[in-house]
């Protein structure tokens, strides 16, 4: 069986295409705090820088620089230039203290690099620069701590970045793999079962997911499959079986016409043998066809409502002196009639309880009771038909709804064996649920339909 590859398989693009999105989304995601987080330390610096500048500039007393001179003088020799910067000029614009000599500079916040103050390492600093009576104060920082932070963070980002997309590109050929191996069971299935072998079934995981329900659905396709194949197989081996005796009949009871005719006799009787003959034939494939078209579905299109009360009444009232005639007696027990309606094809209905009333009345002896019984239980109309007869084997009740299949001490009295399998036609293609049980003695035969609601 050829296998789908890996790389085109629908699995392995649907989680190509779902790692992708992670992807994106995480990368979207984790832009997205970058900048925020950056963002987040601007304006924490900015807010350090602005505190230190207030700080410094309330050790000024009103014509007293010489305060202010000594806390620039303290605070730029607890740190460095390159992490911090405090500078005082006078009006002349000459420094006065501090740890570099500042540029010209705007009132405000101010990011000036690091060779605009002589450093010449590189580095960024924010700045925010005053003027307090004539006499300017610079205070800064340095960006080294941001830019530190925000490093951190980039490479935890990518870090992460990385996981997500081994996570996601691992996870998804996993997932890939193990939902290709399922289909290919799929596959391999279908693949067997189109070369003969129809026991074959697709294995099911039974945790209830999308595959495990396709799976059920074709398993349950494959055993109807199978069911109608073996249907076929045993009406072909019965057919033979059964229409090979009425046919050598045929033959012999033709071939005596001919050697009679050429003696000169009489056929005129044998002629007559030969049409019953034929006509019993006929009637047996008609049947077999009649089957056929109502497994089909052909008679669905004929549905309407159906007063099933009224079908049991009528064949009770023409079948009382049949059963009269056999020596049997027939009762009706029905419910009130306007409960027992379904959604059906009258005729078919009619004819499904007519086979099984006659079934009863040609195989039960005299002095038996048959009875058709009709009664409405929840949301289904239930038919029953039983008789105190002789009964069926229960090895042989599965069994006598098959095609052509007869008991063998039916054998001895006519028919074709294909009432029952009338029957059950009917009532599958009425969804109805049919049962065969021991009366007790007898059979009961109990249908139970979806009442009309």
């Amino acid at each position: 069986m050829p296998r789908v590859s890996l790389r085109r398989s629908t699995a392995f693009r649907l989680a190509l295409t779902f790692g992708t999105l992670v992807i994106l989304a995480f990368a979207l995601a984790g832009g997205v705090s970058y900048r925020l987080l950056n963002q987040e330390l601007a304006h924490r610096l900015d807010d350090s820088v602005n505190e230190t500048y207030s700080v410094v500039a309330s050790t000024y007393a009103k014509d007293d620089v010489e305060d202010l001179i000594a806390a620039i003088n303290t605070y730029a020799s607890l740190t460095t230039a390159d992490r911090s910067l405090f500078a005082v000029e006078d009006k002349q614009g000459r420094r006065l203290a501090g740890n570099f000599t500042p540029p010209l500079l705007p009132d405000g916040l101010s990011t000036i690099e690091s060779e605009d103050v002589g450093l010449g390492d590189g580095g960024v600093y924010r700045i925010r620069a005053g003027t307090i009576d004539g006499t300017r104060l610079i205070v800064g920082e340095s960006f080294d701590e941001v830019q530190r932070l925000s490093r951190v963070q980039l490479v935890s980002l990518l870090w992460a970045a990385l996981f997500a997309v081994v996570t996601a590109v691992g996870g998804g050929i996993f997932l890939a793999i193990r939902a290709q191996s399922r289909l290919d069971a799929v596959a391999g299935t279908m693949f067997d079962v189109s070369n003969g072998q129809l026991d074959r079934r697709i294995p099911l995981l039974g945790n209830g997911d999308d595959i495990d329900v396709v799976s059920r659905q074709i398993n349950s396709s494959l055993d109807q499959l199978s069911s109608l194949v073996e249907g076929m197989r045993q009406v072909s081996a019965d057919i033979a079986h059964e229409l090979k005796t009425p046919l050598n009949r045929l033959k012999m009871t033709l071939d005596q016409a001919v050697d009679t005719g050429e003696r000169g006799g009489d056929v005129a009787g044998l002629l007559q043998e030969a049409r019953a003959e034929g006509d019993q034939i006929n009637a047996t494939f008609d049947a077999l066809l009649r089957i056929s078209q109502i497994e089909a579905g052909a008679r669905k299109r004929r549905f309407q409502n159906v007063d099933l009360a009224s079908v049991v009444a009528l064949i009770g009232e023409i079948y009382v002196d049949v059963a009269g005639d056999a020596g049997q007696q027939l009762l009706v027990v029905s419910s009130s009639p306007d409960r027992d309606v379904v959604v059906g094809d009258r005729e078919l209905l009619t004819q499904m309880l007519v086979n099984l009333v006659e079934n009863a009345i040609r195989h039960c002896p005299e002095g038996s009771t048959i009875r058709i019984e009709l009664t409405r239980k929840n949301e289904e109309v239930i038919v029953v038909v039983s008789d105190d007869g002789p009964g069926i084997p229960l090895d042989e009740h599965d069994k006598v709804f098959r095609r052509l299949y007869r008991l063998d001490k039916s054998r001895t009295t006519p028919g074709s064996g294909l009432g029952l399998s009338l029957v059950r036609a009917i009532a599958d293609l009425h969804g109805a649920t049919i049962k065969l049980e021991d009366n007790k003695p007898g059979v009961r035969v109990t249908i139970a339909l979806p009442a009309k609601h």
